[in-house]
């Protein structure tokens, strides 16, 4: 059974978040809650899924959450290239933001060893990585657990983050669309992506090639809002130009 362009957007909310219900996705789709139990039930039939009275959770990741990591393992080599390329922009003394992400987490490991950082995130495993180390001052927000990307959000982790400054922002994304928007499966991450944005010096989007491209459910808004982008060796010039024609002073590192 094919996999149309809004079962694909269910199952990227159900990556993101753990679970969805069918009258969520009805108001959010505009279409008749028959119709998004046709779609979960289509999603259960492949194995992606499994159904439960009113809405449908991710299977299988219990485990990977009890470990400390997070669902999505994908493009992991490009994604180590990316986090090299961000740790060698971090320098002793400096306050920084890790946005939760498979991305953001590959950086933390690179920071273990610092022994004057600041890092603020809304990543549970991120903080684990990071809160051994004594030379790291660790700042963790509150808000609504998302268990698939083991991460803190809603309105309560942004408003952690207001009183708050940072040098450099490490911003993850689930794409970035054709017509160069951040896009990201939730609702409920845009309002505190907004605010780390609103408070850094300088924001870093990281992202692999493959997500450029990519349309997810929700729009954060303009490629504008980065200073750099932090990507792979495999970006082509075409996605260089686009990206360059929306965001003149966007740096691609």
């Amino acid at each position: 059974m094919a996999l149309n362009q809004r079962r694909i957007k269910i199952l990227d909310m159900i990556k993101e978040d753990g679970h969805a219900k069918v009258q969520t996705l009805s108001k959010i789709f505009g279409v008749s809650e028959v119709t998004i139990r046709q779609d979960l039930e289509a999603l259960e039939q492949m194995d992606l899924v499994q159904r439960e009275h009113g809405g449908a959770f991710l299977k299988d990741f219990g485990n990977q959450v009890r470990m400390g990591k997070v669902f999505n393992q994908s493009n992991l080599a490009e994604k180590q290239e990316l986090a090299k390329k961000a740790a060698s922009l971090i320098k002793e003394g400096d306050i920084i933001i890790l946005d939760s992400g498979s991305t953001t987490t590959e950086i933390a490991k690179l920071l273990v060893g610092y022994s004057q950082l600041t890092v603020i995130t809304n990543a549970i495993n991120i903080a684990g990585i990071l809160g051994e180390n004594p030379g790291i001052t660790l700042i963790v927000t509150g808000g609504e657990f998302k268990a698939p990307t083991l991460s803190l959000t809603g309105e309560i982790a942004a408003n952690t983050l207001k009183n708050l400054h940072a040098s450099k922002l490490f911003l993850a994304t689930a794409g970035i669309s054709p017509s160069m928007n951040l896009t990201y499966p939730s609702l409920s991450d845009l309002i505190v992506k907004q605010t780390m944005i609103e408070i850094s010096d300088t924001v870093y989007l990281v992202a692999d090639s493959h997500k450029i491209g990519v349309s997810a459910f929700a729009t954060l808004g303009s490629i504008t809002l980065v200073d750099a982008l932090i990507t792979d060796k495999f970006i082509t010039e075409e996605d260089i130009s686009s990206m360059m024609e929306a965001n003149e002073r966007l740096e691609i590192i």
